[in-house]
């Protein structure tokens, strides 16, 4: 067994899947896998099912997580089992041959003091990938410190390149899997960075491809129509996240609310009563909502499909 897991979590995306795992099969730093499968209906199964490469393992838990959920259940399988890295990404992650490498190159420089790691995430015209710009510390200390190496201390990430320890895992605890999807990420690298105050990191060096349709980021003013249900999650899930972080959190939450309401009054080019009301509703449902911190307790249940 290596001491590094690649998790990924996927649902009805076997042709992007089938990227990522070559991608990782690639890495000039060999990684074991750990595919979680949403119960996709998609092949996905079947295409994993024919991989003789003994490094990836597939687990299905037999019904949709969410990527939350997802995330969640392989980061306690990895656990488990007793890797002491994790390395988490999307299917539609397609890391370059030595982002592994620069990553455990920049743990190594780190002596393993850190909260996580982040690669740096691009779209496919090379720009960065607006949905993973990362949130930078403005701690000067710490970047003068590190910069030099390529590393710049952030606050925020998205699971996409998300790197970090055992040690980190133990100490902050799992995902909030209830988050099902959007935000699950942002709550956890805060979680990390600021409510365990661990200097987490930006690694240059480390880069991969973010395959996505468009580079236009999550912006519920100009979205499609058929994608804005999903936004309920999203804004309740930040009411959550925020108002754990106090009277700053609340009313920096509040204040990105009320820009988006603008945004959608001078923006959106239909639905704007929809959009409006989707934003009150979600934002009020997030004062309720506040599940627990789940901690890795040692004991999972596995039963591969």
């Amino acid at each position: 067994m290596m001491s590094t897991v690649a998790i990924v979590v996927t649902y009805n995306r076997c042709s992007m899947l089938e990227r990522c795992l070559t991608a990782l099969q690639r890495q000039s730093v060999a990684c074991d896998v750990l595919v979680i499968d949403n119960n996709s209906g998609d092949g996905t199964f079947e295409y994993v099912s024919k991989l003789t490469d003994e490094r990836i393992f597939y687990f299905n838990p037999g019904n949709n997580l969410g990527g939350a959920g997802g995330f969640n259940l392989g980061m306690k399988l990895a656990m488990e089992r007793g890797y002491e890295r994790l390395w988490l990404m999307d299917d539609d992650c397609i890391p370059q041959p030595d982002a592994l490498a620069e990553l455990l190159t920049a743990d190594k420089l780190l002596n393993g003091n850190y909260g996580f790691l982040v690669s740096r995430a691009l779209w496919h015209d090379g720009s960065c990938c607006r949905m993973n710009l990362p949130k930078f510390s403005r701690s000067s200390k710490v970047q003068s410190q590190w910069q030099k190496f390529g590393l710049r201390p952030v606050r925020q990430a998205t699971f996409v390149s998300f790197f970090l320890s055992r040690k980190s895992v133990e100490l902050a605890g799992l995902p909030q899997k209830e988050f099902f999807i959007w935000g699950d990420d942002v709550e956890y690298s805060r979680r990390l960075a600021l409510r365990c105050k661990l200097d987490s990191f930006l690694v240059e060096k480390s880069v991969v491809l973010h395959a996505m349709q468009n580079n236009h980021g999550s912006d519920i003013a100009r979205d499609v129509p058929e994608r804005l249900p999903r936004y309920a999650l999203a804004y309740r899930n930040e009411s959550c996240l925020y108002r754990r972080e106090g009277w700053k959190g609340s009313v920096y939450y509040a204040c990105r609310c009320i820009y988006h309401l603008l945004k959608i009054f001078c923006l959106a080019p239909s639905e704007r009563k929809e959009r409006i009301s989707l934003i009150l509703s979600a934002y009020k449902k997030g004062f309720s909502f506040n599940p627990p911190i789940e901690y890795f307790s040692g004991a999972v249940s596995e039963e591969k499909s």
